[in-house]
């Protein structure tokens, strides 16, 4: 998007301050040259007066032009200064910089300063004045010439970075123009255009390739017949390095003129000749070598007429030259031997921590590791057998067996091979794998590597430390394969880490264990294949000597051990070796002697009762006993003679290795299984301390819900983690088949494998069974699955295009995959799979970044929440970020990593990306804002196929050769973990434990069972007293917790007084001392001074800490303050209802109905409505529920919590938090705090006593200040750090409105009553935070009543405030009055009349205003010229264009929230009408966005038959038809004065059927027509009718949008109104009407009246009802559904009853007692039910068969049996 070029200033709006912002002096003016308009910034100090772009400096413009044009002209006689910051591809931010007011060249590593030469017009007075002159004299910098011409300046950026400092060059970060200067524009193009060069002149020379003419946006207006340089100038810096000029001279046949052009200067002349060689910086490639020879003469931004050379000045003056490594050559010219001399400095470095890096420092840290193995499946105990010892692949692992806590050794970065302790586990050494390895020796307590070195040898798979740890052995192959044994000594190697080689041998004979004796560190022994040696070091030699092996010289040995080796007192000579074999024997050895004593042939007898032997591969002597492990997953305890098998456990698999602790009581026991455990000999259990994969893990998933993590490995096995206590829960084996993806679903337990064969199974965790088997959709591999967030739908990829190519949105409503080639990327929907959109890769990156190289698209991966983008890794390592509502990129990060990205993921949050590749991790700052924008991460040995951050944002998992957890600190969830074990306490029933032989001299034994399944581990117990948060996103419902304990510790806390109140105005107490409030709990009536809990719905979510916030006792006395007159101040209205003393919240997965929309929006409310203009983050309020909706899409969320109407609501400037304020149960003032991404409540804020009029976040959003309603006119200052009390006070008046000066961090205003404006300051300075408050003195014509006040006590009342920039202040007083305020001195300089009434919204950026009121309308203000009015004589020299209303709108009630943005174009303008307005004022237009009705709501109608509309009415007389789909209101009819109490919607106009029924009284005869709409076709209603107080009916016509007719057939209010359907009011008639709507017919049919009482046998007579203002029970009537002949009635009579009345006979025919007075009454579309409800009952009665009641909890069913008379109930 950014070629052929950007205009700077018309993509970023600067002229609208848009997104750009100024300083001091700049402002927008006509300049009569270019005819157009521009900026001019002016001002004495170039700091303090300037305009930059972007707006603020953690923005970045993001633009990768190599050129940058800036378009401008200097001030005459005035100085100006200008400052580029761009990026290197290194993430340094370097500042270039050039201005007339820098004397010399100055460079350092991230600075470049360049002095600029301002050459005089031609023909100007300085022109001529500097004839003379010399060349020095001339081309010294300072002030602009009294002449001066616009110049176009072209800068290579890419060229100055590699020639200064050898950076490489990436893009454009800010811009900052100063005075004094007028600048046109600003441009940036990876293109060199040309000044002066005409488009035809251009189409001729087409041969010359990179040559353009200037783009129309650029082009200066040029008269006919004049050259372009005698006008105009143009500066390029350097000059044309990079190309020679005399490829485009040709172009230039009619020059005539000589131009000679400098390193910076104005060019008003062509060039012919080539620039002189000795220009330094005329290179054709930026040098590339670490040292070279710098240009002897000073780079200055001007005119030279002479080369530059090397020769130096006349003054001798110092030139400067920066090298890559920060060197500096300074040439000085010797005056006395006329020489030039040079020496070399250093320059400063950089100062590295002024450089924004990713906080914080480090953002991971490995936690622990889940794997054993790779190429060593060693496992040794501690001396004191406390620790467990074993490796990881590259990491090597110390697991402490009481806890399973893990100490982790990093360091190798291949697997490691080998592991050795010496004698007391105070050193140990490990080697690697690999070519030329690395051997390390570690200090086991600290973790430290005392010693590192190469092994000089392939590749060592054995290690050998001595016991005295001076010693180490190691075995390997030389490059020709052979057998190489090394002896090193280690004495050294923890005071100077050397380390040295003893001895070395090479040996033909094959060595699979090799030990060094404990006795004596220069005996060793070894076997192998074949063979077993005794090997000696002697005089630096290594020798062995063989054991005759005789008949068993072809045996394979597996393991050798002594006897007895830690018994130092035993002769050497008369020590025994004990060897293993892979036929299952063991072999008694001589040490003495060197032979074989005795050969034990192990036998087991097995379930079928034969005896069968395995080969044994490990074997280690314990106290009394001998541990065999072999290859059958047998651990075997065997007495000394080997005749007995005291104890034998059966594992899962082979067994690799043993070990036994110091004192015999635990045998070590790994397997080829990856599983390592060891058994208890006394009691007899067994405890698995790691399980792990054994191959590598290529896939997992997470189960958010219950906090399970699912592998899928190559070893064909699927298994199932606990995230908590990492232990393994579950293992599914597929046989031959290998699985390469794996999903879980998002709610349910189950997750879904693809493996590598195409098919797709889902397995049910709980049951451990298999759901379903998709196996004929893919012929490949899979490579993709993923769940929609919602769980209704799995998506499956097939192998096309690499592994991780198919995501879905967190909405659930897109999915992006790669296809459907490699090179295009497309997002469908999710539901349909219809394409939504497609994107180029290749082309995306080539239009970037200008690569001819074919990219192609890898790995895809939505953004988590609202950031609308798709994140793509392609096969060169780009990270790209695309629009999924456009497909547009929006930014590119290249390399990521070196050779490929494997894996990446998104936080939730949406502010951090991690990336695997290069078996490093990489954690971004995901916005690429920082100037170091990641930290890298090693511990993987081999390719890490994913990563992945957990639900709750503490860990990072990442797998591979391992399952890796680490903890994540970017995300502070403020939960403690509690300390926990790692290792269950429950023995592991899947090792069979058993004793062969119970008559052996043991302790007595108890057989375990072997298990079934795996057993879960003991759950961790939390505090009963902890409370977790409240999920509120997508309308779910409270799930109310509340506990005794937590009652008792809130009114605990809640019990001391304090004493500390200063009586000032501005009572703040330091917050150093601890304050309490006294609370008195209520006490229940009828129970004696017991406290008692009262359920509500109020946030189960941690309140703010009672013992830090402030509390002045004054705040908690009530106010006497009269309620305030003006709109402005928060109302709130009268309870119409109570909440129940008893309720209950269903919890999520319980619950029957959800919130879906929300209609309305609460216009009592004050500021209750945020919209952020840049994220597009829109919430308001309705009731006590606040919605946060998608602009786009109409998607609502609902945050509840509250129990009372919301009366205000403010909004981080970073849009992290929402802050609400609304009444709690108890009549205190509370404020939530929301995570707007999450939708969760953080934190309850407490303090007010009252309601909140005004909330208020601070500019860098460190404070929050709340502001307490006329009966509290309290003002807190809360810290947004820890949410606690940083100041308060109390007011002497109520205060209607607070603003933060967006130009400071601690300064604010209010205003209120009586004429009160205010200046505060928070000072904090000291070690507390304490207030300072300025009272302005307010003019005494502004006090003064306005004319049509008829009251003399009336006062002025400050209603609204808003800042503007150059310190000034608007506030509006409650009679219309706008007054304009310096900031500087708090005085008040300018006053006129906006307004006949209150204005309550002032909102002002840039220069205009806009300003609401209460006569309705919204007004545009343009306030340039305002400012001008505080200096001497400003009133009369005010701009013509300041200080005018540019437009009006009125709207339909008084404004009472608005947010608009930076220009004022565009807003959102919310009415106390409860209507939200969405105001374009260049297209004039108003839209509505959210309406709803002011008052009660008295019925709801859906129209059918599809209900594609409904419709209500009010209180206020007003009938509202809104649409289905949208929830939005399309049509209104207002009747005035009047109460609308029902409605209903005409049937759909076609007829199947009429039915006629003639009256036979002495009426004339008329027929009643009804029709029924048929279920062929739809058709909507036309008409609707409603009822009113009055008794009047009213008809509407819907599609012509007018009252067709009026009727009044009632004298009292009318309650029901139907077609065919409904009842009459309370006087017990009902009228029966014929119409046909198509002919516009209506008539009345017949009356009828039902007989009532004038006194009821249970209730009081009708004129207590009267006097009592009590209501009759409604008369309800409808037409059954089933028989149109019958009409269905209740009301109040003679009895409680329901009658059926026939109209062709004319008569009663049916009648049912009831139970209750009725007061709504409907039948089902069926016509088979009728529903009934009162007061007290809601109950629903079939024609024929079934009665359902409900009463409150209860539920009865009432069947009645069918007979003669209708009257047989039962229940």
């Amino acid at each position: 998007w950014q070629q052929p070029y950007v205009n700077v200033f018309k993509h970023f709006d600067v002229f609208n301050l848009k997104r750009a912002s100024k300083e001091g002096d700049a402002f927008i003016t006509m300049d009569k040259t270019l005819r157009t308009s521009i900026f001019k910034i002016v001002g004495s100090i170039p700091a303090s007066n300037y305009l930059q772009i972007p707006k603020t400096s953690s923005q970045s413009l993001g633009l990768t032009g190599r050129y940058l044009y800036l378009l401008f002209r200097p001030i005459p006689s005035k100085y100006f200064v200008v400052h580029m910051d761009v990026a290197t591809d290194d993430g340094l931010i370097v500042r270039i910089s050039f201005s007339n007011l820098f004397r010399e060249f100055k460079s350092t590593s991230t600075w470049l300063q360049f002095p600029f030469i301002v050459k005089p017009a031609s023909g100007s007075i300085d022109e001529i004045t500097s004839v003379g002159l010399s060349t020095n004299q001339q081309n010294q910098p300072g002030t602009a010439p009294s002449a001066t011409r616009w110049t176009v300046l072209l800068l290579d950026m890419s060229y100055v970075l590699s020639a200064y400092l050898n950076y490489k060059y990436a893009y454009l970060k800010s811009v900052r123009l100063c005075a004094n200067m007028y600048v046109k524009g600003l441009f940036t193009s990876d293109m060199e255009y040309e000044p002066g060069l005409s488009f035809s002149t251009s189409r001729r020379k087409t041969a010359v390739a990179g040559i353009e003419p200037l783009p129309r946006e650029m082009t200066f207006p040029l008269s006919k017949g004049r050259d372009w340089y005698d006008v105009y100038d143009c500066i390029k810096f350097p000059i044309d390095s990079h190309r020679n000029k005399t490829d485009w001279q040709s172009m230039m046949i009619d020059s005539t003129k000589e131009h000679s052009i400098g390193v910076i200067k104005p060019s008003r002349q062509k060039i012919k000749g080539k620039q002189s060689p000795d220009n330094p910086l005329q290179l054709n490639t930026p040098p590339r070598t670490k040292v070279r020879d710098g240009p002897s003469k000073l780079p200055k931004v001007g005119i030279t007429d002479s080369p530059i050379g090397a020769c130096p000045d006349d003054n001798g003056e110092v030139h400067v030259y920066a090298y890559p490594k920060q060197q500096i050559i300074i040439h000085e010219h010797d005056k006395k031997t006329g020489k030039v001399r040079s020496k070399v400095i250093t320059a400063p470095k950089a100062d590295e921590s002024k450089l924004k890096k990713l906080k914080p420092d480090p953002i991971l840290s490995l936690k622990r590791i889940i794997g054993f193995g790779g190429s060593t499946s060693e496992a040794l105990w501690t001396c004191d057998g406390s620790y467990v010892l074993y490796a990881c692949n590259a990491v090597i692992i110390a697991m402490e067996v009481g806890t399973g806590d893990q100490k982790l050794f990093i360091g190798h970065t291949d697997k490691v091979s080998s592991l050795s302790f010496n004698g007391n586990s105070t050193l140990f050494a490990s080697s690697q794998t690999g070519h030329l390895p690395v051997i390390r020796i570690w200090d086991f307590h600290r973790g430290d590597c005392l010693a590192m070195f190469k092994s000089h040898v392939h590749s060592v798979y054995l290690l050998s430390f001595s016991f005295s740890g001076d010693t180490l052995c190691g075995v390997g192959k030389d490059s020709h394969g052979k057998q190489l044994v090394i002896v090193w000594d280690t004495s050294d190697a923890q005071k100077s880490g050397e380390v040295t080689v003893i001895a070395k041998a090479h040996t033909d004979v094959d060595i699979s264990k090799m030990k060094i004796s404990a006795f004596d560190s220069t005996r060793l022994i070894s076997c192998g294949l074949e063979n077993i040696r005794f090997w000696r070091i002697r005089e630096q030699s290594l020798r062995s000597c063989p054991v005759n092996l005789k008949d068993y010289h072809s045996e394979e040995f597996t393991d050798i051990v002594f006897a007895d080796e830690f018994n130092m007192s035993q002769n050497a000579t008369d020590r025994r070796l004990f060897a293993s074999s892979t036929s299952g024997r063991i072999y008694e050895i001589h040490y003495g002697r060197i032979c074989i004593d005795h050969v034990y042939t192990l036998t087991s007898v097995g379930p079928d009762s034969k005896s069968s032997t395995s080969s044994i591969n490990t074997i280690r002597p314990g106290i009394s006993f001998f541990a065999i492990g072999t290859d059958d997953g047998y651990l075997r305890l065997w007495a000394f003679d080997f005749k007995t098998i005291m104890l034998e456990a059966e594992h899962e698999g082979p067994i690799s290795s043993l070990d036994i602790s110091k004192d015999g009581s635990r045998i070590l026991v790994t397997t080829k299984t990856g599983n390592v455990g060891y058994l208890e000999y006394a009691s007899r259990n067994y405890v698995t301390i790691m399980r792990s994969h054994l191959d590598q893990v290529v896939a997992a998933s997470i189960d958010a819900h219950r906090r399970h993590l699912v592998t899928a490995s190559r070893d064909e096995t699927i298994r199932i983690w606990d995230i908590d206590t990492y232990a393994q829960l579950f293992d599914f084996k597929a046989p031959g088949e290998v699985p390469c993806a794996i999903c879980y679903h998002p709610t349910q337990q189950c997750f879904a494998c693809g493996f590598t064969n195409g098919t797709v199974r889902t397995f049910h965790v709980g049951s451990s069974s298999l759901l379903a088997e998709h196996s004929k959709n893919h012929p490949g591999r899979i490579i993709g699955l993923a769940f929609s967030p919602s769980g209704r739908f799995m998506y499956s990829a097939g192998d096309i295009y690499g592994p991780n190519a198919i995501s879905v949105s967190n909405d659930s409503r897109r999915i992006g995959f790669i296809g459907p080639t490699e090179f295009t990327v497309t997002i469908m929907d999710a539901r349909t799979l219809d394409e939504v959109l497609k994107i180029d890769i290749s082309n995306a990156v080539a239009a970037a970044s200008g690569s001819t190289t074919t990219d192609r698209a890898v790995r895809v991966c939505f953004a988590p929440q609202k950031t609308n983008q798709l994140v793509v890794i392609t096969s060169s390592c780009r990270l790209l970020r695309f629009s999924t509502n456009n497909g547009q990129l929006l930014s590119e990060v290249k390399n990521i990593h070196r050779e490929e990205c494997t894996s990446l993921d998104i936080s939730l949050d949406s502010r951090y990306l991690a990336t695997a590749g290069d078996k490093v991790i990489k954690i971004w700052d995901y916005h690429m804002r920082l100037d170091q924008n990641y930290q890298l991460f090693i511990g993987h040995s081999s390719r890490i196929n994913q990563v992945m951050f957990t639900p709750d944002m503490d860990s990072l998992i990442s797998v591979g050769d391992g399952i890796f957890v680490w903890n994540f600190m970017g995300y502070i969830s403020g939960k403690s973990e509690n300390a926990k074990s790692f290792i269950s306490s429950i023995p592991d029933r899947s090792i069979s434990i058993s004793q062969p032989y119970p008559d052996t001299n043991i302790n007595e034994y108890r057989e375990y069972k072997p298990r079934s399944t795996i057993p879960q581990p003991i759950p961790i117990t939390h505090s009963p007293n902890a409370r977790r948060k409240l999920q509120l996103i997508h309308g779910d419902t409270d799930e109310i917790e509340t506990t005794t304990d937590q009652i008792q510790k809130e009114q605990s806390d809640s019990t001391s007084t304090n004493e500390d109140y200063q009586d000032e105005e501005l009572g703040v107490i330091p917050l150093n001392k601890d304050v309490k409030v006294d609370v008195t709990p209520e006490k229940a009536q009828g129970e004696n001074d017991i406290p008692t809990a009262e359920v509500s719905e109020e946030l189960s979510v941690p309140d703010s800490d009672p013992a830090k916030p402030f509390t002045n006792k004054a705040l908690l006395l009530p106010t006497s303050h009269p309620v305030p007159t003006v709109t402005k101040h928060y109302i709130r209205r009268n309870r119409q209802s109570a909440l129940a003393t008893r309720r209950y919240a269903a919890p999520p997965n319980q619950a029957g109905l959800k919130l879906h929309n929300t209609v309305g929006y609460n216009g009592c409310g004050r500021g209750n409505m945020v919209w952020h203009p840049d994220t597009g983050f829109f919430a308001y309020t309705n009731g006590c529920i606040i919605v946060i909706e998608d602009l786009q899409t109409g998607k609502q969320i609902h945050l509840k919590g509250h129990i009372e109407e919301v009366s205000t609501l403010a909004l981080q400037n970073d849009c992290q938090i929402l802050a609400s304020a609304a009444l709690e149960s108890k009549n205190n003032g509370h404020i939530c705090l929301w995570n707007t991404k999450s939708g969760i409540c953080e934190k309850i804020l407490k303090h007010h006593k009252g309601d909140i009029a005004c909330l208020a976040y601070s500019r860098d959003d460190r404070f929050l200040i709340s502001v307490g309603n006329y009966l509290d006119c309290a003002i807190v200052v809360w810290g947004t750090s820890d949410h606690s009390v940083l100041a308060a006070t109390q007011l002497a008046e109520p205060v209607h409105d607070l603003c933060w000066d967006p130009y400071t961090v601690n300064e604010f205003t209010s205003v209120g009553a009586n004429g009160k404006i205010k200046f505060w300051l928070l000072d904090e300075t000291n070690y507390t935070i304490s207030l300072n408050m300025h009272d302005a003195e307010v003019p005494e014509e502004l006090l003064k009543p306005r004319q049509f006040t008829t009251k003399s006590t009336d006062y002025l009342d400050f209603t609204s405030i808003g800042y503007a920039g150059d310190s000034i202040l608007y506030a509006a007083t409650s009679s219309g009055i706008i007054t304009a305020w310096d900031t500087r001195n708090n005085a008040c300089f300018a006053h006129w009349e906006a307004d006949k009434k209150e204005i309550g919204i002032i909102i002002c950026r840039g220069g205009r205003m806009v300003t609401g009121s209460c006569s309705n309308n919204l007004r545009l203000w343009s306030v340039v010229g305002v400012g001008e009015m505080r200096l001497p004589g400003g009133s009369v020299s005010i701009r013509s264009e300041g200080l005018t209303m540019e437009d009006e709108m009125p709207l339909d009630g008084a404004i009472v929230s608005a947010s608009f943005d930076e220009s004022i174009d565009t807003g959102i303008v919310g009415t106390t009408a409860g209507t939200l307005w969405y105001i374009n004022w260049p297209e004039r237009a108003s839209i509505r966005l959210v309406s709803g009705q002011t008052n009660q709501v008295n019925d709801v109608v859906f129209s059918g038959p599809d209900d594609k509309y409904f419709g209500t009415c009010g209180a206020d007389g007003s009938l509202r038809i809104w649409t289905i789909e949208k929830v939005e209101q399309t049509l209104q009819f207002q009747v005035m004065g009047e109460s609308c109490n029902c409605m209903a919607f005409s049937p759909a106009p076609k007829v199947q059927e009429t039915v006629s029924y003639t009256s036979s009284n002495t009426n004339p005869k008329s027929t009643v027509v009804l029709k029924n709409v048929g279920a062929d076709s739809i058709m909507y209603p036309t008409h609707c009718v409603t009822g009113y107080s009055d008794g009047t009916v009213r008809l509407f016509d819907i599609e012509k949008v007018h009252m067709v007719m009026k009727m009044q057939p009632h004298a009292n209010s009318v309650t029901a109104i139907t077609y065919a359907a409904d009842g009459v009011s309370a006087d017990r008639r009902i009228s029966i009407w014929s119409a046909d709507w198509s002919k516009d017919f209506c008539e009345l049919v017949d009356w009828l009246t039902f007989a009532a009482p004038d006194i009821s046998p249970e209730e009081p007579s009708t004129k207590e009802l009267s006097s009592s203002n009590q209501e009759f029970p409604p008369s309800l009537a409808k037409f059954s559904r089933v028989d149109s002949d019958i009409i269905i009635y209740t009301g109040y009579g003679l009895q409680k009853e329901i009658i059926f009345y026939s109209l062709s006979q004319q008569k009663i025919i049916k009648q049912y007692p009831l139970t209750h007075w009725m007061t709504s009454l409907d039948t089902s579309p069926k016509g088979h039910l009728i529903a009934m409800g009162c007061k007290a009952i809601q109950s629903i009665m079939p024609v024929a068969g079934v009665i359902i009641a409900s009463v409150l909890d209860l539920f009865v069913l009432l069947t009645r049996t069918p007979c003669a008379d209708y009257g047989f109930l039962r229940r």
